[in-house]
């Protein structure tokens, strides 16, 4: 049985997300992938109208519509993921990055909670009525691969992201 749900952020996990947010930071990773930059952000009710206004955004070069998750462990309430699902894909998400995008909290990795996340919002596609995912990731993070071929991944190419040189894997998951 999965222990994990998603939820979208409210105010009332301002304290959590923050904490989530310094461990990365702590920790020097740049990024919190699935997260729409939340390590960018010292107000975390700036970044929630960020993520609200991403719902409702029409798809352009610009960005899509994306709904942004918390992966969330039922048994404590402790936010152990970020996951974002993008509802559409333009021009340059087509190249890198896919429908979703998504991080571990560092000191839960290794316990299979990305493939687990990867299934929830896998449900959440499917009620968007997507029939297929986009997923990329850089050749460099073989476990990363392995989560989304867990989940019915297929890698379908390889590009260089021309941002740092690396080779960048190309997977769709059939949804229907």
């Amino acid at each position: 049985m999965c222990d994990l749900k998603l939820i979208e952020p409210t105010k009332e996990h301002e304290a959590q997300a923050m904490e989530f947010r310094q461990e990365f930071i702590n920790l020097g990773e740049a990024r919190i992938n699935g997260s729409w930059g939340l390590q960018r952000y010292e107000n975390y009710h700036e970044w929630m109208e960020i993520i609200a206004s991403l719902k409702l955004l029409q798809p352009s070069d610009d960005g899509v519509p994306s709904t942004t998750y918390f992966c969330m462990r039922k048994s404590d309430g402790k936010i152990v993921g970020a996951i974002q699902l993008r509802h559409t894909l333009n021009d340059q998400l087509r190249k890198l990055g896919g429908h979703v995008g998504y991080s571990v909290r560092p000191t839960e990795r290794g316990k299979d909670y990305a493939t687990k996340m990867l299934t929830l919002v896998l449900t959440e596609a499917r009620q968007l009525n997507l029939s297929q995912i986009m997923l990329t990731c850089h050749k460099s993070n073989p476990a990363s691969s392995k989560v989304i071929i867990k989940n019915g991944g297929v890698l379908t190419g390889e590009a260089t992201d021309e941002r740092d040189g690396e080779v960048v894997e190309t997977y769709l998951i059939n949804l229907k």
